[in-house]
């Protein structure tokens, strides 16, 4: 039987765990999910306070917000950040 040659270890390659991935993901999950609440809450408050029929900040905050939360996780895709 011929063993086929391992490859060496390179030192300065770090193992990537699953769990920073998995951690990494829902931490964005998270900072969506909050964005967007902020955004509809807020909005729902500025509508309760100028006393409009029509709930158009709720809609505008709301959008902000799914704006805002697209925007950093794009930024953090492209610039790689962990």
């Amino acid at each position: 039987m011929s063993s086929q040659p391992t490859k060496p270890e390179d030192p300065d390659r770090k193992p990537v765990r699953r769990s920073t991935e998995y951690l990494k993901y829902s931490g964005m999950a998270i900072q969506m999910g909050v964005l967007i609440f902020l955004g509809t809450f807020g909005g729902q408050k500025l509508d309760a306070y100028f006393q409009l029929d029509t709930p158009w900040c709720t809609l505008v905050g709301a959008l902000l917000g799914i704006f805002a939360a697209f925007y950093l996780t794009l930024k953090d895709f492209i610039t790689g950040k962990d």
